[in-house]
């Protein structure tokens, strides 16, 4: 049997049987190591990465996407969003192509999986500026990269999305600008412009917060520039009311009572009901009072 094994061994390796002698040195048979080499690489060819067996190098494209869409539809978001890769990897000129790139950035935003979300999508608009999925691509873009969904942390710690690196959210509102710009009838559309404006909202959020900061210590030059910024920026946000209160307080602290005067002048004309001037305190609303789709 070991004749049998070196000689096949020898062959693939294309050695002559009449070379095969050179190849005993002290009783040890090389011939007989090339082939254990061998069948220890064929074993490897039939393992994933991990070293366990990966069955779905033997489906063919229709049962991948069948596999893949049943994950999905399970809430597997995990799996499906490697099922949707492999696809994408394995057939990449198949007519599941395309979906399986949207379907994939899908899954894993889904499973929290932020940066392969974004490698996915980005992969597509970038393959598929033609597709008629295109203004689907921005607006998940937006989805995948401001995630309004603080989880149950945030929820414990009472955390408000203005509180969080507004970096983030100005790259969304590009996606969604995109959406509602260059695909007005796309029936993504209309929630698109409400995010865009929940997310104005929450960046003027932002600025107040740190204008109050700033007020709060005593830096009352640092708090009437950023309250003004507020004013200019987001001239209708909520947070223009706060931003105008302090703006005057600050130019009050200053010693600017004319510029202190004209801002109270510009707050009651604005906000005629408003208690703010006497309380020091906005009505709070409901925390997540500006997201409309969340009726």
């Amino acid at each position: 049997m070991s004749d049998v094994i070196s000689d096949a061994s020898l062959r693939l390796a294309g050695i002559s049987s009449s070379q095969k002698k050179s190849f005993h040195v002290g009783g040890t048979s090389y011939a007989l190591l090339l082939a254990l080499m061998f069948a220890l690489m064929l074993l490897g060819g039939c393992a994933g990465s991990d070293g366990s067996k990966d069955d779905t190098d033997i489906w063919s494209e229709a049962k991948l996407y069948s596999e893949a869409t049943d994950k999905l539809n399970d809430a597997d978001y995990a799996k499906c969003g490697k099922y949707f890769e492999k696809l994408e990897a394995r057939f990449p000129f198949g007519p599941y192509s395309q979906q399986a790139q949207i379907n994939s950035a899908y899954c894993y935003w889904k499973a929290q999986e932020q940066t392969q979300a974004l490698v996915a999508i980005d992969r597509f608009i970038k393959l598929h500026q033609g597709s008629s999925s295109l203004d689907y691509a921005y607006y998940l873009k937006g989805l995948i990269t401001f995630n309004d969904d603080l989880g149950w942390l945030g929820k414990f710690t009472g955390q408000d999305l203005s509180e969080r690196d507004p970096k983030a959210a100005k790259e969304a509102f590009e996606s969604f600008k995109v959406v509602v710009e260059r695909f007005p009838d796309s029936k993504y559309a209309p929630d698109a412009l409400d995010r865009m404006r929940y997310i104005v909202n929450s960046l003027a959020e932002a600025d107040v917060i740190v204008a109050r900061f700033y007020y709060q210590r005593g830096a009352y030059l640092a708090a009437a520039n950023r309250a003004q910024l507020v004013i200019r920026d987001y001239d209708r946000a909520p947070a223009v009311e706060e931003a105008l209160y302090i703006l005057t307080k600050s130019y009050e602290k200053l010693g600017m009572i004319d510029l202190s005067n004209d801002s109270a002048r510009v707050f009651k004309l604005n906000f005629p009901d408003s208690q703010m001037m006497l309380t020091g305190q906005r009505v709070q609303k409901e925390r997540r009072w500006w997201q409309i789709w969340n009726k």
